[in-house]
């Protein structure tokens, strides 16, 4: 499997990276550091690392009165929190004679084409040159609609914006269970399919203490990710050596098989639909001929209404008349010629197939 991997991202949890004592875990960082500094010098695999821990890591340095707002108790301990960690990064690093950058990043950032690109080449600059991006959420600025549901998502958008052959998601479970994981005739799914909907029957919404997300999150966003041609894995950051491991497949995980791998600019499509500018409704024909296996435009006689305003270029959010979503691409003109020629034959597709990508059907 090592040889078979050219870039690879992990990302790391606040619960692997903090103590019970809610300080930063400098042997699991340490560690961490260790085990991507082999990948690179001993297998050649390029890593960009994803790391939450920065309000944990706050925590250990401040402390704030309790009637003091959330955001802003957030905003500060992100602010103190990020300094340490990535100080405590680039020290580890040093000590394995490499070089880290830092990347902070919100969920704007996704949503226009040309800010993707010049993140996307900033990411390549910083590989190039043999740098590790160790990216997080820039919680100073990201509030409410601006957040990621939590850094699994931030990973996905970091992998499938680079294409890279796989995503590790090291969090504090082993792998997706077929039962209740405290119960010891569970066992883990070594295996997951893309369009696996059974999964989902044994997956708790329950949330960590530290962060905003949890295993439904993790699994929805693989199976979205596996299906942009990205595999998969769910491990505990908690075992040691466990990148090592999982590539030798001597640890526990789940592993969600990938698809074939889309175009760079399907990728962002599939990633931008969080900042569809408008909603398109399909009649029951447009929207099975979507879904079909042969490549399929949007056209007009198709749509049944149309919500909000957009312009050419604009991303679009297409359901069918159960409001089920059921695509997302870009607009090849505005809403105001949409609407004119809404339901009408012979007219030039509102989104033309090489710029549509279509949600699964079985999730």
């Amino acid at each position: 499997m090592k040889n078979a991997y050219k870039r690879i991202v992990v990302k790391v949890g606040s619960n692997v990276l903090t103590t019970p004592e809610q300080l930063p875990d400098l042997n699991r960082i340490r560690s961490l550091c260790r085990q991507i500094a082999h990948l690179k010098k001993e297998h050649h695999i390029e890593v960009i690392l994803i790391s939450s821990g920065a309000v944990a890591s706050g925590r250990s340095q401040v402390t704030l009165p309790a009637k003091l707002d959330q955001i802003a108790k957030r905003q500060i301990l992100s602010s103190v929190g990020q300094v340490k960690l990535i100080s405590l990064y680039s020290d580890f690093f040093r000590d394995q004679q490499m070089t880290c950058a830092q990347m902070l990043v919100t969920r704007e950032d996704f949503r226009d084409r040309k800010h993707y690109l010049n993140m996307k080449n900033c990411f390549g600059a910083l590989l190039e040159h043999d740098i590790i991006p160790i990216v997080n959420e820039n919680d100073v600025i990201s509030v409410t609609e601006l957040m990621f549901t939590d850094n699994d998502e931030l990973a996905a958008l970091i992998s499938s914006m680079l294409q890279a052959d796989a995503l590790f998601i090291l969090s504090n479970v082993k792998g997706i269970y077929n039962g209740d994981p405290a119960n010891p005739k569970s066992e883990i799914i070594r295996e997951i399919a893309p369009d696996d909907k059974a999964i989902y029957q044994f997956i708790s919404s329950k949330k960590s203490e530290f962060g905003r997300g949890g295993m439904l999150t993790k699994v929805s966003m693989a199976q979205k990710l596996a299906r942009l041609g990205v595999g998969v894995y769910i491990a505990d950051g908690g075992i040691d050596d466990i990148l090592m491991k999982i590539m030798d497949q001597k640890a526990p995980y789940s592993y969600f098989r990938p698809s074939n791998r889309r175009s760079d600019r399907i990728n962002w499509i599939a990633q931008a639909g969080n900042y569809a500018n408008a909603l398109v409704t399909v009649n029951q024909g447009a929207a099975q001929a979507l879904q079909s296996h042969s490549a399929t435009s949007l056209l007009p006689i198709g749509i049944t209404s149309i919500e909000g305003i957009f312009k050419k270029g604009d991303i679009l959010r297409v359901c069918d008349e159960e409001g089920k979503n059921i695509a997302i691409g870009i607009a090849e003109y505005g809403s105001e010629k949409a609407n004119d020629l809404l339901g009408l034959k012979n007219q030039k597709a509102l989104i033309h197939y090489d710029y549509l990508y279509i949600e699964s059907t079985n999730i």
